[in-house]
């Protein structure tokens, strides 16, 4: 019996420390009742995809607790520092409320003192682990200028600081995050590129049915060029128009970020999936690159890739 008590908390303690990705949503000053309500529910559904992906949830806002010690700002300064000694697992990091923009600073509003954009990439300089912030407010478009960086997703609900009308977008990407009908590729997970495009459409229809101009344009940066590509720009999960100065479209790194992964992807170790997720860029980049490029030094590649990402799935579970 002390043994398999022993072996017991081994295990329990084992699952606690292991690695996982992490969900951090913020929800912001709410202003009414109306937008609370609103917040909370879309703050609800991460945290049930965060339980269908095996990922740790945690909620920055919304406690009934307003005599906390430290601000909202404070608490979210070092829930990062905690984040940051991770390095394999993702970090989903969504901002769930309103923004403001004065023609310079834009800033997400927080209970207590806001946060503005270079102020959360400053926090978030030296992140080693695979990265997605998602800000879901009005006027956040400028987050992509300051947040972009190479290896890490940043979406925004506005395509500038200007379009400060209340997003909807967090209520459609909170709903496609983990949503099979938004699987375009239907490999039985529902990657970040599939919910935003899902997210923006619905965005769409919304304003036209209810015969208005849309005063909100998503956009998603995952390149690392500081700019930021439109779901209209996406034809199936492939950016296909150019933008005017050639810079290279987004699309590919936000195409390997899945919450609620399939029974294929939950089988391999956090180090598999790692670098699953890697081949699975390499052979997107070279398809990109394949006019560049001979033919049998292309092929030579792609089978390489194919081999290795093939046998990663066939063998007998984690090593």
């Amino acid at each position: 019996m002390p043994h398999l008590l022993l072996l017991t908390l081994l295990l329990a303690g084992q699952a606690e420390t292991r690695e996982r990705p992490t969900v951090l949503v913020v929800v912001g000053a709410s202003g009414t009742d109306e937008y609370e309500k609103q917040f909370r529910e879309w703050s609800q559904r991460w945290g049930q995809a965060a339980t269908r992906g095996d990922a740790l949830y945690i909620r920055i806002g919304l406690d009934d607790d307003l005599e906390q010690p430290l601000s909202d700002r404070d608490v979210l300064l070092g829930q990062l520092n905690k984040e940051r000694q991770q390095r394999q697992t993702a970090l989903w990091l969504v901002l769930i409320g309103h923004g403001t923009f004065d023609g310079k600073t834009a800033k997400f509003n927080l209970r207590g003192p806001d946060v503005s954009a270079a102020e959360l990439r400053e926090w978030l300089a030296g992140f080693e682990r695979p990265l997605a912030v998602l800000n879901c407010s009005s006027a956040s478009g400028p987050f992509i200028n300051e947040l972009s960086a190479p290896g890490r997703v940043v979406i925004t609900a506005t395509k500038s600081g200007y379009e400060h009308n209340f997003a909807r977008f967090g209520d459609f990407l909170s709903a496609a995050v983990a949503e099979a009908a938004a699987d375009l590729d239907k490999d039985d997970q529902t990657s970040l590129l599939e919910a935003f495009l899902m997210a923006a459409a619905r965005v769409r229809e919304y304003y036209q049915s209810d015969g208005r101009l849309a005063s909100e344009h998503a956009l998603m940066d995952d390149n690392g060029d500081r700019l930021g590509t439109p779901a209209e720009w996406f034809r199936g999960l492939r950016a296909t128009k150019a933008a005017k100065d050639g810079a290279k479209l987004d699309g590919l790194l936000a195409g390997r970020f899945q919450l609620v992964p399939s029974t294929a992807e939950q089988s391999l170790s956090v180090e598999q999936r790692r670098r699953s997720g890697e081949l699975e860029l390499e052979i997107a980049r070279l398809r990109e690159a394949k006019k560049e490029l001979p033919e049998d030094d292309y092929y030579n590649r792609l089978e390489k890739l194919l081999v290795e990402l093939a046998t990663l799935y066939e063998a007998d579970g984690p090593k």
